[in-house]
C-alpha cells in the first residue's frame, strides 16, 4: 500500500512538472502592429520580404489599406526594433523607424509615399 503511495504521488509530481514546462514555452512569441508607409503591392511585398529577412519573424503582413503590418515575432531571436529597422532599410518609413532619405529614393515611382 506504502509503495502504492508513493509512484501516485511521484507520477503526480512529474506531470506538474511538465504542464510547468509547456506553459513556459508558449510566452516567447508575441504579436504587433505597427504603422508602416507604402502605397501598393510592390510595396507589401518588400515590407514583408524586408520583415521576415529577420531571424526570428514568424508572421508578417502588411495590409495597403491601413498601413498596418501584422506581426508575430518570437521575443528571444529578434527585437521589434530589428524589423522596424530592416523595413526603413528597404526605403519604408515606421512609426518609430525613419528610412534614409537614400534608400527612400531608390524606390520605384509608384512607391514613393507622402513623407510626415
Amino acid at each position: 500500500m506504502n509503495i502504492m503511495k508513493n509512484i501516485v504521488i511521484g507520477l503526480l509530481l512529474m506531470l506538474v512538472s511538465f504542464t510547468a514546462q509547456a506553459q513556459e514555452k508558449k510566452s516567447k512569441n508575441a504579436k504587433y502592429n505597427i504603422e508602416v508607409n507604402g502605397n501598393c503591392e510592390m510595396c507589401k511585398k518588400r515590407i514583408e520580404k524586408a520583415a521576415f529577412s529577420v531571424s526570428g519573424v514568424k508572421s508578417a503582413e502588411w495590409h495597403i489599406d491601413d498601413h498596418q503590418l501584422h506581426l508575430i515575432i518570437n521575443e528571444e531571436k529578434c527585437l521589434l526594433i530589428d524589423v522596424k529597422k530592416a523595413i526603413a532599410k528597404v526605403g519604408h518609413d515606421t512609426d518609430e523607424v525613419k528610412a534614409t532619405d537614400e534608400d527612400y529614393e531608390k524606390l520605384h515611382g509608384c512607391c514613393m509615399y507622402e513623407r510626415k
